[in-house]
């Protein structure tokens, strides 16, 4: 049996290859926000998923984006074997913090549903700055400091700039309009396979940066009544910080995912870094759209040498022979995970 972290993914991850992610599967807790969805007369997530072909206005935009991400992560770890692999810890990725809270039974799934709803909700029509991706990491996946360093003394001279995401071997910024366009300016232009960086995330707010205040004044007014109890299974949270089931205060924990989770940088790399030092899992595993945190984690696994990983061609290597990273997009990956 394996012992396995699970990294719920953020929003934005559901993409045009996610159609039809949901075709055959049961899932309990996806019918729990299902109905949740229908009691509000929007479209479920299983009608969204089944949609003959990916729609922007659809799939991408605020109000839609969460919640199928959630469900489809939460529809694949619900055809976890519970013979082949012990869940010993759960964290997520920026609105993956959400599903996190449901997985580990921080939240029940009806409140988890209404958190991850009306969170998205308040984008609608109310989008406040924006997001861009800069890689920091060489060919080999490894830090380049340098690349770091230019990005830090960005944040450091254009105002409205602030860390966003630390990602494993990317930064997410999120700024004002004026901020992000600066930063295509005093960032060198990178070219990263088809992309380009600095790259605009469409249809995002500044997430996790100051900007946010007035989102999170607005969520704690709203959303305190939900039933916050302390985990069931460990949790890492955006600032490196482990809850664990008995030892956690409730009240805390709704304070720091209405508040600094809101406002404050989403540091997923220590995230990371946390869960597998406090952990120590066989491996990680990412479910539902969560394939493309991949290169976060490999590379956060990377810089702390885990496993003795010190570059790319070790950890494909270790892949290939006995997988740390497990994702459930890739049906030889899933196959190590599910019946």
């Amino acid at each position: 049996m394996k012992r396995v972290v699970v990294l719920c993914p953020g929003r934005g991850s559901y993409g045009r290859d996610s159609l039809k992610s949901l075709k055959n599967l049961d899932s309990p807790r996806l019918d729990h926000l299902d109905q949740y969805r229908s009691s509000l007369g929007r479209p479920t997530i299983r009608e969204m998923d089944s949609a003959e072909r990916f729609q922007s206005r659809l799939h991408i935009s605020g109000e839609n984006a969460s919640i199928l991400t959630a469900g489809i992560t939460l529809a694949d770890l619900d055809q976890l074997d519970q013979s082949k692999v012990e869940v010993v810890g759960v964290v997520g990725n920026s609105m993956g913090w959400y599903t996190a809270l449901g997985v580990a039974g921080a939240l029940s799934m009806d409140d988890c549903a209404r958190l991850i709803e009306t969170m998205a909700h308040y984008q609608v029509d109310n989008v406040i700055g924006g997001q861009v991706v800069y890689p920091c990491v060489d060919d080999q996946w490894r830090f380049d400091f340098d690349l770091m360093v230019k990005v830090d003394a960005a944040v450091e001279e254009i105002p409205d700039l602030h860390w966003s995401i630390r990602l494993g071997g990317q930064a997410v910024l999120g700024g004002t309009e004026e901020a992000l366009a600066r930063v295509a300016e005093v960032l060198p232009a990178l070219i990263r396979g088809s992309y380009t960086f600095p790259l605009r995330l469409p249809m995002h707010s500044a997430f996790h940066t100051p900007m946010m205040a007035a989102t999170s004044e607005r969520a704690q007014q709203e959303l305190s009544d939900l039933g916050w109890r302390a985990p069931t299974i460990p949790m890492v949270d955006g600032q490196g910080r482990v809850w664990r089931p008995h030892h956690s205060d409730p009240d805390a924990i709704r304070d720091y995912t209405l508040g600094a989770q809101i406002t404050e940088t989403f540091d997923l790399t220590t995230c990371i870094r946390v869960a597998l030092r406090s952990f120590g899992p066989d491996a990680v595993i990412l479910p539902g759209p969560g394939h493309k945190l991949g290169s976060a984690v490999a590379q956060t696994m990377i810089a702390e040498g885990w496993n003795n990983l010190h570059d790319s061609n070790a950890f494909v290597q270790r892949q290939d022979k006995d997988p740390i990273l497990l994702s459930m997009r890739w049906r030889d990956q899933r196959s190590w995970v599910v019946a």
